[in-house]
């Protein structure tokens, strides 16, 4: 990897943005692009460097795009032979693999009320590089003494939340509020504003009431499936330090999909297996 490579890695997960580098790990005749060529496709699927150019880059930006859909990454074997059964239209006549690595976005967590859980989650995260803000309406809630290692501590009407700060920022929006009204106004501004991961710890009957409130409010039944509901893994927790296991255990979960063998379930559909397993409302 070339220095302007190891430039836009480093680039992209200060940005917090997943991409995928793509390297050419083997080689075997005449081949344009020789072994550790490098190549970084964004999200946006542009590429800093190159693995070879012609037919071979492009078969390699399509798999790209579909590792950053499945958040998984993978070893693909090219014959640069025309004449060969599935191979790409070129002459070169040698062959070559390409490992493509997925990188997801280093998880930067936005927590809306400064509460006893929300003080929890934030105890785990920077033991996993995992970067957090916090905002409230309540200036005592979002103190330095409860929250030391935050980036940004934000007094704000909910109202106001991503005037104060943008949620392209953020990988995770959990909702960890006292007040369902204050909680409910952070939702509604989430499910148009916010492109990432949503959480809201909520009862059953909080959590309904919330959503009837926001369907009232003209937010179709689809941008309610993006909240997860409640938040965080089945483990059975009970007290704020074990929620807030079960929530920083699921944000673990996501980044490593490819060891469970299938995407993590969200929204209602994680609720519903959620509840039916005894997860505490």
């Amino acid at each position: 990897m070339d220095r302007r490579t190891e430039a836009e890695v480093l680039r992209l997960l200060a940005l917090r943005r997943p991409f995928v580098r793509a390297a050419v790990v083997r080689t075997a005749g005449s081949v344009p692009g020789k072994l550790g060529a490098t190549m970084i496709v964004r999200d946006d699927g542009s590429t800093v460097g190159t693995v070879g150019g012609a037919a071979l880059e492009e078969e390699v930006k399509r798999l790209a795009g579909l590792a950053l859909e499945r958040h998984r990454g993978d070893l693909a074997h090219f014959d640069l032979a025309a004449w060969k059964q599935g191979g790409l239209p070129s002459l070169c006549g040698g062959s070559v693999d390409i490992a493509l690595e997925y990188v997801a976005a280093r998880p930067n967590v936005l927590l809306w009320g400064g509460g006893h859980v929300a003080e929890a989650v934030a105890q785990l995260l920077p033991g996993l590089d995992f970067d957090h803000s916090v905002a409230d309406d309540r200036p005592d809630y979002v103190s330095a003494d409860r929250f030391p290692d935050a980036e940004r501590r934000v007094v704000v009407d909910p109202s106001e939340l991503f005037e104060r700060l943008p949620p392209a920022e953020f990988t995770h929006l959990l909702v960890l509020g006292y007040d369902a009204g204050k909680d409910g106004e952070v939702l509604f501004q989430a499910v148009r504003q916010f492109p990432n991961t949503i959480g809201l710890i909520a009862s059953a009957p909080k959590r309904e009431h919330l959503y009837a409130r926001l369907r009232d409010r003209g937010v179709p039944r689809e941008a309610l499936e993006r909240i997860r509901s409640p938040v965080g893994l089945a483990i059975g927790a009970q007290s704020p330090a074990e929620i807030a296991v079960s929530i920083v255990a699921e944000i673990v979960r996501d980044l490593h999909p490819e060891a469970l063998g299938a995407p993590a379930p969200r929204g209602r559909e994680a609720r519903a297996e959620r509840d039916g397993r005894g997860r505490r409302a």
